[in-house]
């Protein structure tokens, strides 16, 4: 598939020795409960044998200045982070992927920042390993986007694959994006290390990519959702599950605080604030329509929970453990 730069503006496994928690009710209304296995592993059943980890990644370190939300005063999101109980200077975002057991495959959604990221980042194998889930039995690698704190946990700095037996399935639209040779070169300086890292990550295994289209069912039990905005190919993901389903919505927001609470406001990392607004709020719609549970890469706690109504936006509120 191929967009170009104004028909992107316009676009809108069962674990080993997992642990079966009780008391869950096999009502579609109700929230299954999550279970920390330790710190930064989380685990909820989400019934008809299919599991959710999700595992952090640690964290970045972001300063709240001007230029973080695009189109709303300082002031305004120094007070929303205050009414939230959070720092107005500097936040700590989290990064979060998840690890899906279903239908006999255990599928990774997005690798985290691996060797490439902040001291505090890079987390996600010592967290596995500490979980007790190797990564050799990965079987797929499901990716929503190409940023680098998405994609360069798949491969680490001395060129080899983290997770060697897992064939790996990408948005084709985001692919067509970041894998353009005249787009990269004629990309602002700025912008070429966000071109360099899938070329990094993916040029030498490119042939065996899964490029999928968004809309498509990319393995059984598992639908993704177009999600444009936040970048050309950016792509939230359904899971199928006994209890409720659950979306995975990558980057559709960053800090709950903000983004969550208002649907509207532009973080400064959305390549299309006007598409990834209108893709916040329909997903959020979505979410609240369909009953599904919710995960996404950068949302607080475990990153897994419920979403709720709240004036003109929404609350997340993570599952209770």
């Amino acid at each position: 598939m191929q967009l170009s730069r104004r028909g992107f503006l316009r676009t809108g496994v069962v674990l080993t020795g997992g642990v079966m928690l009780g008391g869950l009710s096999a009502c579609a209304g109700t929230a299954p409960r999550a279970q920390s296995l330790m710190p930064g592993v989380t685990r909820v059943d989400l019934g008809g044998g299919v599991t959710l980890t999700a595992i952090s990644d640690g964290y970045g370190s972001r300063a709240i200045d001007a230029a973080f939300v695009r189109n709303a005063a300082l002031s305004e999101v120094q007070a929303a982070l205050a009414e939230a109980g959070l720092p107005t200077g500097r936040l700590a975002i989290p990064y979060t992927v998840q690890i899906v057991d279903i239908g006999g495959q255990r599928v990774l959604f997005d690798t985290g920042n691996g060797e490439f990221g902040a001291a505090t980042a890079g987390k996600v194998l010592e967290n596995m390993t500490r979980a007790g889930i190797d990564p050799a039995s990965v079987t797929a690698v499901v990716i929503s986007h190409f940023h680098g704190d998405h994609i360069n946990g798949l491969r680490n700095k001395a060129g080899q694959l983290v997770y060697p037996n897992a064939k790996v399935f990408v948005p084709a639209p985001e692919w067509a994006w970041w894998m353009d040779d005249a787009r990269m070169a004629s990309a602002p300086a700025a912008m070429k290390g966000a071109y360099a890292a899938p070329r990094r990550v993916f040029g030498p295994m490119a042939a065996n990519v899964v490029r999928f289209e968004p809309g498509a069912d990319v393995l059984p039990g598992i639908a993704s959702v177009a999600a444009y905005g936040h970048t050309p190919g950016h792509t939230a993901f359904i899971v199928a599950g006994g209890y409720r389903k659950l979306m995975l919505w990558g980057d559709n927001t960053n800090v709950a605080a903000l983004f969550v609470r208002h649907p509207e406001w532009s973080v400064a990392f959305d390549l299309d604030p006007e598409a990834a607004r209108a893709t916040r709020r329909r997903l959020a719609e979505q979410v609240l329509t369909q009953r599904l549970l919710l995960a996404g890469y950068h949302l607080p706690g475990a990153a897994v929970g419920t979403l709720a109504r709240r004036g003109d936006g929404y609350d997340f509120m993570p599952l209770p453990l």
